[in-house]
């Protein structure tokens, strides 16, 4: 009966060590031995707080992962609900006339890419907005 009782709490340790795999890097790294770690666990227990720092915290990252991406969602789709269109569209126009400006700035300047080559759209937009 002994064997098959110690066979059970082999079985039961490898559970234990499974869920707790910074333990095997302790004992890899030599700073500890498994007959210590099978007496400790034999007689505290695997819920006695020392084991804690051994746990597996994939688990619980990717549970707070998935709590983060859930609660980013909600609060991107709150914004857009929020967001008026008009305003939106009134910063982009005032964004893209922004931007011909500039570019016109270094066209006069020379100071685009192609040298001092004139700009051939003249008066475009990088961005085609029309008013509804």
């Amino acid at each position: 009966m002994s064997t098959k009782k110690s066979h059970t709490s082999i079985q039961q340790f490898k559970e234990f060590v499974k869920r707790h795999p910074k333990l095997v890097q302790e004992v890899r790294k030599g700073q500890k031995e498994w007959q210590e770690v099978f007496e400790d666990w034999y007689l505290l227990g695997e819920n006695d707080i020392i084991w804690n720092q051994y746990k597996e915290e994939k688990a619980e990252e990717a549970g707070n992962k998935e709590e983060d991406k859930v609660d980013f969602m909600s609060q991107m789709l709150t914004a857009v609900k929020k967001m008026d269109m008009n305003q939106v569209n009134h910063h982009i126009s005032n964004m893209s006339n922004t931007i011909t400006t500039i570019q016109q700035l270094f066209d006069q300047f020379g100071l685009t890419k192609g040298g001092n080559k004139p700009s051939s759209g003249g008066n475009q937009h990088p961005f085609s907005f029309r008013k509804d």
